[in-house]
């Protein structure tokens, strides 16, 4: 029930909350964060790369709870390496907010995220 109220909170959204655990505090830091959904799967773009503080978190722990709307929902991002699938990444990004947006916020592009919404 709680992943259907979450896809249906994610339709009108343009940014969700991110909630990630401290590779060092062990504590919860949430950030909003832009995302694309394409079928099962949310794409999720650092803004500075792999030197985004959360990217970071992730890589020590996957688990990540995201929320919109009030409507919180558990997965596992899972890190994006290679560097033609985060260029599609890229794209989609670039296809959703602008290419102009995304320049404007986006410094650096070497990985990306994927959380499987299952």
């Amino acid at each position: 029930m709680a992943l259907q109220e979450f896809l249906k909170a994610l339709k009108d959204a343009d940014e969700i909350e991110l909630t990630v655990t401290g590779r060092s505090s062990g504590r919860p830091i949430s950030r909003p964060v832009w995302f694309v959904q394409e079928g099962g799967i949310l794409y999720l773009l650092p803004v500075t790369g792999g030197d985004s503080q959360w990217y970071r978190n992730v890589l020590k722990t996957p688990a990540i709870t995201l929320t919109v709307d009030g409507v919180k929902w558990n997965g596992k991002a899972t890190p994006i390496t290679q560097p033609a699938r985060v260029r599609e990444v890229v794209e989609k990004f670039r296809a959703k907010y602008g290419a102009d947006e995304v320049a404007k916020y986006y410094s650096k592009f070497d990985v990306a995220a994927a959380v499987p919404l299952a």
